[in-house]
Protein backbone atom coordinates (compact mmCIF):
# COMPACT_ATOMS: atom_id res chain seq x y z
CA UNK A 1 0.00 0.00 0.00
CA UNK A 2 1.06 3.51 -0.95
CA UNK A 3 0.94 6.44 1.56
CA UNK A 4 2.95 9.40 2.61
CA UNK A 5 4.50 8.76 5.85
CA UNK A 6 5.81 12.32 7.74
CA UNK A 7 7.97 11.56 10.49
CA UNK A 8 9.81 13.39 13.15
CA UNK A 9 13.29 10.86 14.80
CA UNK A 10 14.87 11.66 17.97
CA UNK A 11 18.16 10.33 19.76
CA UNK A 12 16.84 9.75 23.31
CA UNK A 13 18.51 9.06 26.53
CA UNK A 14 18.01 4.83 27.05
CA UNK A 15 14.55 4.72 28.67
CA UNK A 16 13.58 2.26 31.85
CA UNK A 17 12.52 -0.88 29.39
CA UNK A 18 10.61 -2.18 32.49
CA UNK A 19 8.67 1.22 32.96
CA UNK A 20 7.61 1.07 28.71
CA UNK A 21 6.55 -2.24 29.16
CA UNK A 22 4.67 -1.17 32.30
CA UNK A 23 2.56 1.84 30.40
CA UNK A 24 -1.15 0.89 28.59
CA UNK A 25 -0.94 -0.62 24.97
CA UNK A 26 2.65 -0.95 24.50
CA UNK A 27 3.51 -3.05 22.11
CA UNK A 28 6.62 -4.88 21.45
CA UNK A 29 7.90 -5.89 18.00
CA UNK A 30 11.52 -7.52 17.48
CA UNK A 31 12.41 -6.69 14.31
CA UNK A 32 15.54 -7.67 11.77
CA UNK A 33 16.05 -5.12 9.27
CA UNK A 34 18.00 -5.76 6.11
CA UNK A 35 18.27 -3.54 2.79
CA UNK A 36 18.97 -4.89 -0.61
CA UNK A 37 21.19 -3.82 -2.70
CA UNK A 38 18.49 -1.99 -4.92
CA UNK A 39 17.34 0.04 -2.23
CA UNK A 40 14.37 -2.65 -0.69
CA UNK A 41 13.83 -2.61 2.82
CA UNK A 42 12.79 -6.28 4.18
CA UNK A 43 11.82 -6.77 8.13
CA UNK A 44 11.23 -10.11 9.25
CA UNK A 45 9.26 -9.02 12.87
CA UNK A 46 8.41 -11.31 15.16
CA UNK A 47 5.21 -10.11 17.52
CA UNK A 48 3.61 -11.76 20.57
CA UNK A 49 5.32 -14.96 19.10
CA UNK A 50 4.39 -14.38 15.34
CA UNK A 51 6.60 -13.96 12.65
CA UNK A 52 6.02 -11.62 9.93
CA UNK A 53 7.48 -10.42 6.70
CA UNK A 54 7.39 -6.79 5.00
CA UNK A 55 8.91 -4.97 2.33
CA UNK A 56 9.30 -1.03 2.16
CA UNK A 57 9.75 0.81 -0.73
CA UNK A 58 10.63 4.81 0.66
CA UNK A 59 10.88 7.15 -2.23
CA UNK A 60 12.03 10.61 -0.66
CA UNK A 61 9.87 13.51 -0.65
CA UNK A 62 11.71 16.14 2.08
CA UNK A 63 13.94 15.17 4.90
CA UNK A 64 10.71 14.33 6.70
CA UNK A 65 8.69 13.18 3.95
CA UNK A 66 8.69 9.99 2.18
CA UNK A 67 6.23 8.49 0.05
CA UNK A 68 6.41 4.48 1.03
CA UNK A 69 5.08 1.49 -0.71
CA UNK A 70 4.70 -1.56 1.98
CA UNK A 71 3.28 -4.75 2.00
CA UNK A 72 3.40 -8.04 3.72
CA UNK A 73 5.00 -10.78 2.12
CA UNK A 74 6.02 -14.28 2.24
CA UNK A 75 8.44 -16.51 4.76
CA UNK A 76 9.74 -17.81 1.17
CA UNK A 77 10.02 -14.31 -0.58
CA UNK A 78 12.10 -12.78 2.28
CA UNK A 79 14.71 -15.64 2.45
CA UNK A 80 14.83 -14.84 -1.68
CA UNK A 81 15.11 -10.92 -1.11
CA UNK A 82 18.41 -11.77 1.51
CA UNK A 83 20.36 -13.18 -1.21
CA UNK A 84 20.29 -9.74 -2.61
CA UNK A 85 21.49 -7.68 0.98
CA UNK A 86 23.68 -5.06 0.43
CA UNK A 87 27.36 -6.13 1.26
CA UNK A 88 27.64 -2.95 2.55
CA UNK A 89 25.76 -3.48 5.07
CA UNK A 90 24.79 -5.72 7.81
CA UNK A 91 20.97 -6.78 9.45
CA UNK A 92 19.83 -4.20 11.64
CA UNK A 93 18.57 -6.00 14.67
CA UNK A 94 16.16 -3.86 17.20
CA UNK A 95 13.43 -4.16 19.48
CA UNK A 96 10.46 -1.36 18.98
CA UNK A 97 8.31 -0.65 22.08
CA UNK A 98 5.16 1.09 20.80
CA UNK A 99 3.38 3.36 23.08
CA UNK A 100 0.04 5.15 22.54
CA UNK A 101 0.06 9.09 23.38
CA UNK A 102 -1.71 11.98 22.76
CA UNK A 103 -4.07 10.54 19.61
CA UNK A 104 -0.24 9.33 18.04
CA UNK A 105 1.98 6.13 18.53
CA UNK A 106 5.44 7.07 19.84
CA UNK A 107 8.21 4.29 18.54
CA UNK A 108 10.75 3.88 20.45
CA UNK A 109 13.78 1.35 18.83
CA UNK A 110 16.10 0.21 21.51
CA UNK A 111 19.58 -1.50 19.54
CA UNK A 112 21.53 -4.24 21.42
CA UNK A 113 24.33 -2.43 20.10
CA UNK A 114 23.69 1.45 22.00
CA UNK A 115 23.84 1.56 26.04
CA UNK A 116 22.99 4.97 26.45
CA UNK A 117 20.62 6.06 23.75
CA UNK A 118 17.77 4.82 21.42
CA UNK A 119 15.68 6.33 18.79
CA UNK A 120 12.21 7.65 19.12
CA UNK A 121 9.83 8.11 16.24
CA UNK A 122 6.34 9.74 15.72
CA UNK A 123 4.19 9.86 12.71
CA UNK A 124 2.80 12.98 12.19
CA UNK A 125 -0.44 14.43 9.68
CA UNK A 126 1.72 17.57 8.22
CA UNK A 127 5.32 18.65 8.46
CA UNK A 128 4.06 21.56 10.61
CA UNK A 129 1.79 19.52 13.22
CA UNK A 130 2.15 20.40 16.84
CA UNK A 131 2.84 17.30 19.07
CA UNK A 132 3.85 16.91 22.52
CA UNK A 133 6.32 13.91 24.31
CA UNK A 134 5.96 12.50 27.65
CA UNK A 135 8.07 13.74 30.62
CA UNK A 136 9.95 9.90 31.27
CA UNK A 137 11.32 10.79 27.08
CA UNK A 138 14.53 12.48 27.95
CA UNK A 139 15.69 13.82 23.64
CA UNK A 140 19.25 14.39 23.52
CA UNK A 141 18.76 15.63 19.81
CA UNK A 142 16.29 16.11 16.84
CA UNK A 143 18.32 13.86 13.87
CA UNK A 144 15.65 14.48 11.61
CA UNK A 145 17.66 16.33 9.12
CA UNK A 146 20.64 14.04 10.20
CA UNK A 147 21.25 11.36 7.39
CA UNK A 148 24.41 9.33 9.42
CA UNK A 149 20.78 8.61 11.95
CA UNK A 150 19.14 7.10 9.36
CA UNK A 151 18.30 3.41 9.82
CA UNK A 152 20.13 2.63 6.51
CA UNK A 153 23.45 4.61 7.60
CA UNK A 154 23.27 2.78 10.78
CA UNK A 155 23.01 -0.63 9.30
CA UNK A 156 26.37 0.10 7.87
CA UNK A 157 28.34 1.17 10.79
CA UNK A 158 27.09 -1.37 13.36
CA UNK A 159 29.96 -2.66 15.73
CA UNK A 160 31.53 -5.40 14.43
CA UNK A 161 32.49 -6.90 18.06
CA UNK A 162 28.69 -7.31 18.29
CA UNK A 163 27.49 -11.23 18.24
CA UNK A 164 23.37 -10.90 17.15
Amino acid sequence: MKQIEIERKFLIEMPDINFLMSLDGCAITKIFQTYTSNNIRIRKCIKDNKESYIKTIKRKISDMSRIEEESEITKEEYTALLAFADQGRKTLPKTRYAIPYNNKVLEIDIFPFWRKQAFLEIELESENEEFSLPDFIKIIKEVTFESQYKNYSLAKNIPEEENF
